[in-house]
């Protein structure tokens, strides 16, 4: 016996492209994406059909769920209970489906939590009045039937839709290489633009899009995309839409009443809260939620003061939550040809008038057929009750009378048998008076329904008024405002923080951290072991805080993301790459107009904006161009370079006080000369400037350190040193002739 002979062999390579295709297509067409004609997946037919054939209509008492997908997964759909009863409790959800094609009753999910529905043994479910729009022409001859899974029922190939539905609720499926994302639409201006095709069969996109103004969701978001882009959408079938949500204000608060498609309250309220607990909105005090059955979307925004722009507050939050989303739009679906394609918004009205026109004939076929078929037999009565004596002769005394019928009065099978079914009631003579009547109704019937079928003009004319008649019955305002305005900008993060006064100090060995405060004491802080400090900034928050290297290179990041004082930091070249080699000798902070005067202990300066400083702050930029062996200072802040005054002071206690103003204004640079030292002394390093300060013309004061020794200087003293730049200044009293550092105050 040969065991082979029931097996096909082929190259494995064949046999998983050919099973890849074939579960590919499945998924395509039977499962991911809507038929264009009703708009829908074959789950979500079925479940329609299944519930009218359950006698689950409008006015029908709901019935339970589980009662309803057990008829769907039995007869029609063998897939798994949950998916097929999350496909229906979908269809149920207000705010998922633009219109509803299923009423639930019971806990179908919320907004906050559109997948927290029930268990379909708890909840009843019945469908909706609009329902009826895809099933009401169902047993008129409008569709083609086809075997349900195991053969033993028929189910509708498709539902003969009377408005576009595949537009209206949209659809969300992932395929096998495609997807789809059609966003739902208004019925009244589908409707609308479906009537303008008809009407003129030369309509552009353009014209189409003067009656479908733009997608319409379940929610009262504004859609904020520019019309162009709208109309470009609608042109090429992809594209995105931005919703936005909708605030007002209460007394100082602001309250947030609409949310975009499919965004959840508690989302919302977790992504502000987030930002709040890491210090990034400063501006809002308290954030509440306030949602009930009045009010479904209810978010309250405490701002901290009635000083804070709320606008910009709300571009902010718009930027960086899902209060503005966007969405993305690919018409996908299957054609009337059964292939899947992206198509623009006139071949999708095109293709589904001519999905309606064929099920409007067919309808008409249908009607015209069983009226013909009644004339037929009402003609075999009128036949009987004109011979009604010889017709009963018949039937008593002829064995057969069937073919003596038929034969004495040129009858068919069909009426034959009509004439001899017939009851003796309806042999009286009122009977005789309705079939009359009957007959001439449906004669009329008949005169109408051939003239609608010879003339495509009164068809279109029967089509355009069902459709408003649909959209009369079924339509409603549009809920999502089409309001053009540009997309979001997040906040500048230094925006952002809080304005507080801190003390960032930097070691000799280059760790950083901040104090809160202006009264920081950096020599009282403890150090790590074999370090100490070098020197502090006094900033701001919301300031860049600059750090310059050895080599003269600077680099800058935001003070607040400094360390906390209360351990010992970090190490700064953690933050930044200086060379190798290098050491951080400077540290200052300003806002980025303040002007600051560089200089270095060969006694030379210039002065720059704070923010030449800043920039690329990971490798730092060039500012300082040093001399060999030269070391930068300590920068000094000036407030008004008009006005204020420079004092320089030397190791060998020279000290030089000359305006500001005799500085040039650099980018980067070496600086022109401050005070004249001796090139000896300069190149042995026996004399060098320790320190630039700057003081404000008529107070200020000045204070040297030589060792144990101090000596403070106010104005009226430093008056006395007073001179040109690049001289060589006034002597120091004796006892400070070796001035190590410089401090200044006032």
């Amino acid at each position: 016996m040969n065991l082979q002979a029931n097996y096909e062999q082929i190259p494995l390579k064949e046999y998983a492209e050919r099973a890849y295709l074939d579960y590919s297509m499945y998924v395509v067409l039977e499962r991911a994406l809507p038929f264009i004609g009703d708009g829908l997946k074959p789950v979500q037919r079925r479940i329609i059909y299944a519930m009218s054939e359950l006698a689950l209509g409008a006015q029908a008492k709901p019935k339970k769920s589980a009662r309803t997908i057990g008829d769907v997964i039995g007869k029609f759909h063998p897939h798994g209970d949950s998916a097929c009863y999350e496909a229906m409790v979908l269809m149920a959800q207000p705010f998922s489906y633009r219109y509803p094609l299923v009423d639930g009753h019971g806990n179908f999910g919320s907004p906050d939590d559109p997948k927290s529905f029930a268990a379909m043994r708890y909840t009843e479910s019945r469908l909706t009045p609009i329902a009826e729009v895809l099933l009401s022409e169902l047993g008129h001859g409008t569709t083609d039937w086809s075997p349900n899974f195991d053969g033993t029922l028929e189910e509708p190939t498709w539902l003969p839709a009377r408005v576009p539905h595949v537009l209206l609720n949209g659809s969300m499926g992932i395929a096998v290489g495609m997807a789809t994302d059609i966003p739902p639409h208004n019925l009244r201006e589908v409707a609308s633009a479906c009537i303008r095709l008809l009407d003129d069969p030369d309509a552009t996109i353009a014209d189409l899009c003067e009656h479908v103004q733009g997608p319409d969701y379940p929610t009262a978001a504004e859609i904020i995309t520019p019309r162009r882009e709208l109309v470009a959408m609608y042109q090429t079938g992809t594209g995105s839409v931005r919703a936005r949500a909708i605030y007002e204000r209460d007394d100082s608060n602001i309250v947030i009443t609409a949310l975009p498609y499919q965004v959840s309250p508690s989302k919302i309220l977790e992504q502000i809260a987030a930002q709040m607990r890491a210090k990034k909105l400063p501006m809002i005090e308290d954030l509440r939620d306030e949602s009930d059955h009045e009010n479904p979307i209810r978010l309250v925004i405490v701002p901290r003061s009635n000083r804070v722009d709320v606008d910009e507050m709300m571009q902010h939050l718009f930027a960086t939550t899902d209060l503005e989303k966007s969405f993305r739009v690919n018409m996908n679906m299957i054609g009337l040809d059964d292939r899947p394609q992206v198509k623009d918004l006139r071949s999708i009205l095109t293709e589904w008038l001519r999905f309606r026109t064929d099920t409007v004939t067919r309808r008409l076929n249908h009607r015209l057929g069983r009226v013909e078929r009644r004339l037929h037999l009402l003609e075999a009565l009128r036949i009987a009750y004109l011979n009604l004596d010889e017709v009963i002769r018949i039937v008593r005394t002829e064995e057969e009378p069937k073919p003596v019928l038929i034969a004495r009065f040129r009858l068919d099978e069909e009426q034959a048998d009509y004439i001899l079914e017939t009851k003796l009631r309806q042999l009286a003579r009122l009977e005789e008076m309705k079939i009359n009547e009957e007959r001439d109704k449906l004669e009329e019937e008949r005169a109408r329904i051939n003239v609608l079928l010879k003339s495509p003009a009164k068809l279109k004319s029967l089509i355009k008024d069902e459709l408003r008649a649909d959209a009369e019955k079924y339509g409603d305002e549009r809920r999502s405002p089409l309001i053009e305005r540009s997309v979001a900008q997040a906040l500048d993060e230094s925006a952002l923080v809080a304005s507080e006064p801190i003390t960032v100090v930097v070691s000799q060995k280059g760790w950083v951290r901040a104090g809160k405060g202006h009264d920081i004491d950096g020599e009282a802080l403890s150090y790590r072991e074999g370090d100490s400090m070098l020197a502090i900034a006094r900033a701001r928050t919301t300031q860049q805080v600059a750090f310059i290297d050895s080599t003269g290179r600077a680099y800058a990041t935001p003070a607040h993301t400094l360390p906390s004082a209360r351990g010992n930091g970090e190490p700064l070249t953690g933050r930044f790459s200086p060379p190798s080699g290098a050491r951080f000798d400077a540290v200052v902070a300003a806002d980025n107009d303040t002007r600051i005067v560089l200089a270095t202990d060969f006694g030379y300066g210039f002065v720059t904006r704070f923010e030449a400083l800043t920039g690329r702050q990971k490798a730092g930029k060039q500012i300082i161009s040093l001399s060999d062996g030269a070391r930068v200072l300590g920068p000094a802040i000036t407030a008004d370079p008009s006005r204020d005054r420079i004092v320089v002071v030397t190791s060998e206690g020279h000290l030089l006080m000359f305006s500001v103003a005799e500085l040039p204004e650099l980018d980067k640079g070496k600086g022109n000369k401050l005070i004249e030292i001796p090139k000896a002394k300069l190149a042995s390093g026996e004399e060098r400037v320790v320190g630039v300060a700057v003081v404000a013309e008529g107070k200020g004061e000045v204070t040297m350190y030589a060792g144990a020794r101090k000596l403070t200087l106010k104005w009226a003293d430093l008056v006395e040193y007073g001179g040109n730049r690049a001289t060589r200044g006034g002597v120091l009293p004796r006892g400070l002739r070796r001035v190590e550092r410089i401090e200044t105050s006032g």
